[in-house]
């Protein structure tokens, strides 16, 4: 039985202990090795063992064991070309090198490759605990660091810029349930003390940059100086959006907006007149909750697209410049309508079907006269219509043809109104629940079919393919696993096994030709991994199955 086959011998890890890879191309030497050791006692556990540095490097992705123990002189990958690949992907894992060469620059090697121990052959057994007894102490010290109350708060405070700016972006885009919010901002270091918000959307023109800057530089000027300008007096807090900069301003009262917008346009020509830069700020509605907050944004993101209508160079408040779409007669409308969008964002289905309820029984639809009836479902109309187009969704009970709709739905009596928003409304729940699965099943679809066309390139890896698809490699691995219930590095082997199957069938050509058109410079390891795939040797298989036909024919 080959080396990689006795992997079940070892069942399940134990957390308790550190695992060990053991790396051999001498079945005698792992066993011995095995057998004379009591690496319990010494709070080790053997994980598995491999025959050669190709193998060996399957498997340290698979389990990322916590030290590998490698010989040098091995087929298909040496023991220090293993070494080099272990400290470059998974710099964590100890390397002890355990071999018979007594060479210079193998030690001066392994020395620049940071490897733990350099053990000659041949070896005792106490020799070798010893040297497992000390490594323990230096991976039980380090993993005591890496829990030090200290080190993680230092660890903590560097990350509190970024864990700050990201949960700004949650609250803005209605990421953040409202119970959840007192835990990010004690987590987070941050206080709101308001008692109003308004979100700011600071955009900067990407067609009128200033000779000798480019527009990602003339943006965070930007940035850095609306932090001076307006941070300070309205305690703004100011990070990147997508390609805009968005602030969260705090009011003592509402009356405060119009001062707020003022300062808004007085550092749009601030920043027009001293870098150069074509600056719009979209100024959204004042709420009193940081929950609220998603709706200030997306009327502050309206509020910028309208400088094609405005112009450019200004603050456009939406209150002011577009009352059609926040006016005081339509406050409470909007709270429900935003209730309900959130409640289809965040919400369950009970939630949907609950705040169309409460849509539908407000004051808008009851005791309107029959032309105000009319503008409401307009207006309900439209603001579907943004919603979709804000969350890139398409829904079929949309013609093509919007008068179509508004005329159907005025014909509506009240209960198959109220079914028709329920259904529309679920149905938008259920495209924004699958947009959030597809984009993991979308990649892992997209590997494999780069894989199916480059499966002949003998380069084709793991870092090539996360690097085309801009992943990380562990993000990655682990996704693709569980979609797959494989590594890449096993779905891409019996890929290249399944081609060369069928060409094995299907042509006369040698076997190192056929490795080669799968990605096999080495026909020596093709026929290996050819033999571990199917039991038999490449010519063995192309007669069996020439005699299995010949079989049929007769």
């Amino acid at each position: 039985m080959e080396l990689y086959e006795d992997m079940e011998l070892y069942g399940e890890r134990d957390m308790d202990k550190y695992t060990l890879l053991l790396v051999d191309d001498e079945e005698d030497i792992i066993h011995a090795i095995r057998r004379k050791i009591d690496w319990e006692s010494l709070g080790f556990t053997i994980v598995g063992y491999a025959c050669n540095g190709v193998k060996a490097l399957e498997l340290v992705e698979e389990y990322q064991p916590d030290v590998v123990m490698t010989d040098i002189k091995m087929p298909y990958m040496n023991g220090m070309q293993l070494a080099h690949r272990i400290k470059t992907e998974y710099s964590a894992t100890k390397i002890l090198i355990f071999t018979g060469f007594d060479e210079f620059e193998y030690a001066r090697e392994a020395v620049h490759l940071e490897v733990e121990e350099y053990i000659l052959k041949p070896v005792n057994s106490m020799e070798l605990a010893k040297v497992f007894e000390q490594l323990k102490i230096k991976l039980d010290q380090e993993i005591s660091e890496k829990r030090n109350v200290e080190v993680l708060q230092n660890y903590y405070m560097e990350s509190l810029p970024f864990l700050q700016t990201n949960f700004y972006s949650m609250l803005i885009e209605g990421r953040v349930r409202e119970e959840e919010i007192p835990r990010y901002l004690s987590d987070c270091r941050l206080s709101f003390s308001g008692p109003l918000f308004c979100c700011l959307v600071v955009h900067t023109s990407s067609s009128q940059v200033p000779e000798g800057m480019t527009h990602l530089l003339l943006s965070t000027s930007v940035q850095k100086q609306a932090e001076e300008h307006l941070g300070e007096k309205w305690q703004a807090k100011a990070f990147p959006s997508l390609e805009n900069t968005v602030l969260i301003a705090q009011l003592k009262c509402e009356a405060e907006i119009t001062e707020l917008t003022d300062d808004c346009d007085r550092f749009c020509k601030y920043a027009l007149h001293i870098i150069g830069a074509v600056v719009t700020i979209g100024i959204g509605q004042v709420c009193d909750k940081l929950y609220d907050l998603s709706e200030s944004y997306i009327s502050a993101r309206t509020a910028v697209s309208y400088r094609v209508i405005y112009g450019a160079s200004q603050a456009i408040n939406m209150k002011e410049n577009i009352p059609q779409e926040v006016s005081k007669k339509g406050n409470s409308d909007d709270s429900k309508i935003y209730n309900l969008f959130k409640m289809i964002r965040l919400g369950s289905e009970e939630d949907v079907v609950k705040a169309v309820d409460g849509y539908l029984h407000q004051a808008s639809f009851q005791g309107r006269t029959l032309q105000q009836y009319h503008v409401d479902i307009m207006e309900l109309i439209s603001a579907f219509y943004r919603f979709a187009a804000n969350h890139e969704i398409n829904p079929e009970a949309f013609p093509g043809d919007m008068k179509i709709l508004y005329a159907r739905l005025l014909d509506m009596g009240a209960e198959a109104l109220q079914k028709w928003l329920t259904d529309l409304s679920i149905s938008f729940r259920g495209e924004l629940l699958d947009a959030r699965n597809q984009s993991t099943r979308s990649f892992v679809s997209r590997a494999q079919e780069y894989v199916h066309n480059n499966y002949t390139d003998e380069s084709l890896s793991l870092d090539r393919v996360c690097q085309e698809l801009g992943v990380s490699n562990s993000y990655f691995s682990t996704v693709f696993k569980k979609k797959t219930g494989k590594s890449f590095v096993a779905y891409l082997t019996d890929y290249r096994m399944d081609q060369a199957s069928r060409l094995m069938i299907e042509t006369n050509d040698k076997s190192y030709i056929i490795a080669r058109q799968v990605g096999y410079t080495d026909p020596n390891y093709f026929s290996y991994v050819f033999k571990r795939r199917f039991g038999v040797s490449p010519s063995r298989y192309r007669s069996e199955h020439a005699e299995s036909g010949c079989s049929s024919e007769k």
